[in-house]
């Protein structure tokens, strides 16, 4: 296995007249031996354009890519000892599914033997010993995935690369695929790249996450410091479904250090935060709140109102069964509630007190949108 590096790394492609056209900007991180990273983002992000980038199928405009500590940008894509998952599967529609999995080897000329050892063991792992007499056009999706999953087996490379290898897959096979990579992964202990737009994804999948946005990171590490520490309202929005509340408004000070929360343009939310550091710069000023919705809940009969608990107009209810997805009317504003609690549909028109956890509350600079609490 081998650890990957990018510095600084930079790819701009030219238009039609001559124009640069950054895809990827001063773009530099790790992934560590043996882990799974996941480089996310939306369509457009340049996290597919970096994949492409280490595989080497793609030239780098400026900055330096290097594979277990050795520099790749001038070595070619077959002499990197890494292999690609493609979106498409790209298997030969003529050829059986065992000799998918083979033809790479045999264009190496690898020993017959050794062939049919690799891809006997690929199959087993993946579980598809039964099909490898099989072409293509008689799979499923999910076993032709298995297919291309096992023909990058079977190079036994350095490092992995998928990009985004579920995305034409159906919600019930995508969520079994999930699971099957994570178990190779710990069966394998190989280092892992893995391209997506999909934020489930990559917090179930990944040991670490790299989020883009327009060339740039705007955060790496642990998924969790993501989910629970990110750094700005991008990173905040991008997690969690439905994605984070944001509310806008001023900081007030009230005796023995502690700060309220007062909702702008006429709205009903006031929320005691408590003492919080190192932000007593931002009382009287603009300040955005960020809350995700599974922390706001409809306050119950047994519950007592407190400083965090606010009145709201119930627009919609959704229940799905094991909760329910309020939108709340706040003012200007629309707040949504992800609540286990039970939620009558025919409340929907009323005021209703609903309750903000104060502890699981993000602060955000409006005009830089870091988090600054």
């Amino acid at each position: 296995m081998a650890s990957v590096a990018l510095q600084n790394v930079t790819k701009i492609y030219r238009g039609r007249r001559g124009e640069e056209i950054p895809a990827v900007l001063d773009l530099s991180f790790e992934v560590p031996d043996r882990s799974f990273t996941v480089l996310l983002g939306p369509s457009g992000c340049g996290k597919t354009t970096a994949l492409r980038m280490v595989a080497g199928l793609e030239s780098v405009t400026h900055g330096k890519i290097f594979i277990d500590g050795i520099e790749v940008n001038n070595i070619p894509p077959g002499d990197r000892d890494v292999t690609m998952v493609f979106q498409n599967y790209a298997l030969y529609p003529h050829l059986t599914a065992g000799e998918n999995l083979a033809f790479g080897l045999r264009v190496r000329r690898f020993p017959p033997a050794e062939i049919s050892r690799r891809v006997r063991e690929a199959a087993s792992i993946l579980g598809i010993e039964d099909l490898l007499h099989r072409h293509p056009g008689d799979l499923s999706g999910g076993e032709q995935q298995r297919v291309a999953l096992g023909r990058a087996l079977v190079r036994q490379p350095k490092v992995f690369l998928f990009d985004e290898p579920l995305s034409n897959l159906d919600a019930k096979m995508r969520a079994q695929m999930r699971a099957e990579l994570i178990k190779l992964h710990q069966r394998l202990q190989t280092t892992i790249i893995y391209v997506t737009h999909d934020q489930y994804e990559a917090m179930t999948m990944g040991g670490r996450i790299a989020l883009l946005r327009d060339g740039s990171i705007q955060q790496s590490g642990l998924p969790l410091d993501l989910y629970h520490k990110p750094l700005n309202t991008y990173v905040a929005g991008f997690f969690g479904n439905p994605s984070m509340n944001f509310l806008r408004g001023t900081l007030h000070a009230r005796e023995e250090s502690r700060l309220v929360f007062r909702e702008s343009n006429g709205g009903s939310v006031e929320i005691e935060l408590g003492r919080r550091q190192d932000i007593g710069r931002l009382v009287d000023k603009q300040i955005l709140l960020g809350l995700r919705p599974e922390h706001l809940h409809p306050l119950q009969a047994d519950e007592v109102p407190d400083a965090a608990t606010f009145p709201a107009h119930l627009d919609i209810v959704e229940t799905t069964g094991a909760e329910a997805i309020c939108y709340l009317q706040t003012g200007a504003n629309t707040l949504i509630s992800r609540t286990h609690h039970t939620v009558n549909p025919q409340e929907t028109g009323h005021r209703l007190l609903f309750r903000a956890n104060p502890q699981r509350i993000l602060l955000f600079d409006p005009a830089t949108n870091h988090r600054v609490d």
